[in-house]
């Protein structure tokens, strides 16, 4: 959720044209912490416990609000770029594990369209 949130405050507070999405929730509680996000894919598990929720849902993330942060505009090259990533532990992780499951579905997909056929 940390890295959504900072995401998401970059780019707003630069005016960067695109839509921050928040996935992989494991509690209900994660997915109302991103509330305001520009999109978030949420398992029908959760979908459900949202629905049959009472709480009061305050919107967390805000473009109004991100433009006042205190974030320095990153100037970087692609060696830049590659540094800071490697030294972001989740998002190296997270980035290789998304890939490797992103790419595990393609090949369920493509078997499955092979025996439709």
């Amino acid at each position: 959720m940390t890295s959504v949130k900072e995401i998401y405050n970059y780019y707003k507070r630069f005016g960067f044209p695109t839509e921050v999405m928040g996935a992989s929730f494991r509690s209900k509680a994660e997915v109302l912490e991103l509330a305001g996000c520009d999109a978030l894919t949420i398992s029908p598990h959760l979908l459900g416990e949202l629905k049959a929720s009472t709480d009061v849902v305050e919107r967390k993330l805000k473009p109004e609000a991100a433009t006042e942060t205190k974030i320095e505009r990153l100037q970087l090259d692609e060696a830049k770029f590659r540094w800071l990533l490697n030294e972001n532990a989740m998002a190296t992780e997270k980035l290789a594990e998304g890939i490797r499951l992103f790419n595990a579905d393609a090949v369920k997909l493509k078997q499955y369209l092979s025996q439709v056929r």
